[in-house]
């Protein structure tokens, strides 16, 4: 909104003309979500008690249900408070005529309404474990594959932009054609599934997200300036740095929500919360052409996942557990680390995924 009202009066004053740079209003992004986040956080808070909107502790372990026993009723669908300050700060300042900034702000509003809907489902005691699998994933298929398919329309003429471009190699591009949709898909469910699954321990799964927004700032920065990305020969995507302010908003947001989410817990975000991040983060590195970046930078995501897949595959034929619970994060406080140092540690990590993440720009 403020790009339409005071970039056309930057003749006027030449101040304005800095609402021209996608830099400077991911910034104002960052901040405004940040301080939208903090000033709602009580009233909503307040708000989803009344409703009745509280958590059941059900981690799957009888010794982690114990050990949680006062986190039961503390709010959860605090994502509402990340979608309100993420949704509402990108309005602000993001331009709603580019096309990958639509589509970003369509997916965390529709993949929230889906982990509300579950999230509801679980705290109004009709299904104590929500919605169903394969229930869930259908929803998340239907809003994935709409946006892809969008996406797809307007890039397919682009050999560059339904190419997959390889770490490591400087001109290596595999054209994807029509199966852009199918791995498309696959990197926004499976992100969106990875950052929920990681959502069990206070702060950890929104100090992760915000890691990995901070990445990809740079990197949606990097793809779409031309000099930039023709330096690093990676592919230029034009129109992506208007994600830069996207990317901002979310970062602001995720900090935001961290300053009630951090321990003890005030606020769950919940899958309302969990979802739309993840399908954001997965989005982004789609649109950005990063997919194996984003495989890199959200390797915490990754391992957690993983886990949980390797901890079914192996106790499905073997009936021998290869980690105490999964996911990951819960094998550690099963062995009586701290929830603290289980999310410092795995801050840690995560910072320096992204740093690995972001030298793979030069080493080519």
């Amino acid at each position: 909104m403020f790009y339409y009202l005071l970039a056309p009066l930057r003749d006027a004053f030449t101040g304005f003309n800095l609402f021209v740079y996608p830099t400077f209003r991911a910034a104002l992004a960052a901040i405004s979500a940040f301080a939208i986040c903090v000033y709602l956080g009580p009233p909503v808070i307040r708000l989803l008690r009344r409703v009745g909107a509280g958590e059941v502790v059900a981690t799957g372990s009888e010794t982690l249900d114990e050990r949680y026993q006062e986190k039961n009723g503390v709010p959860s669908m605090g994502g509402v408070l990340i979608l309100l300050a993420l949704v509402g700060s990108t309005l602000l300042f993001g331009r709603l005529d580019n096309l990958y900034t639509v589509l970003a702000l369509w997916t965390v509003v529709a993949l929230g309404l889906v982990g509300a809907w579950d999230d509801w489902a679980k705290l109004s005691g009709r299904k104590r474990r929500g919605m169903s699998t394969k229930g869930k994933l259908v929803a998340q298929l239907l809003v994935t594959l709409t946006v892809v398919s969008v996406l797809y329309a307007n890039v397919r003429d682009q050999h560059e932009l339904v190419g997959l471009q390889f770490p490591f190699f400087k001109d290596w591009v595999w054209d994807l054609g029509i199966f852009y949709l199918v791995t498309s898909t696959i990197v926004v469910i499976g992100s969106s599934n990875a950052v929920n699954l990681t959502d069990g321990v206070d702060g950890l799964a929104i100090g992760c997200t915000v890691m990995v927004g901070l990445t990809f700032c740079v990197i949606c920065y990097v793809v779409g300036e031309r000099e930039l990305s023709t330096f690093l020969r990676v592919t230029h995507v034009a129109g992506a740095s208007e994600l830069l302010v996207f990317c901002g908003a979310l970062v602001g947001a995720g900090l935001g929500f961290l300053w009630f989410n951090c321990y003890p817990a005030t606020v769950i975000m919940g899958d309302t919360g969990s979802l739309p991040l993840g399908g954001a983060l997965g989005l982004v590195a789609v649109m950005a052409r990063a997919e194996f970046q984003l495989l890199v930078a959200g390797g915490i995501f990754v391992i957690e996942a993983l886990s949980v897949m390797i901890q079914v595959f192996v106790y499905r034929r073997t009936r021998v557990r290869v980690f105490l619970c999964a996911p990951l994060h819960h094998h550690f406080q099963m062995r009586g680390w701290h929830d603290m140092k289980v999310v410092v540690r795995f801050w840690i990590l995560m910072a320096i995924f992204g740093m690995a993440s972001l030298a793979m720009f030069k080493v080519r």
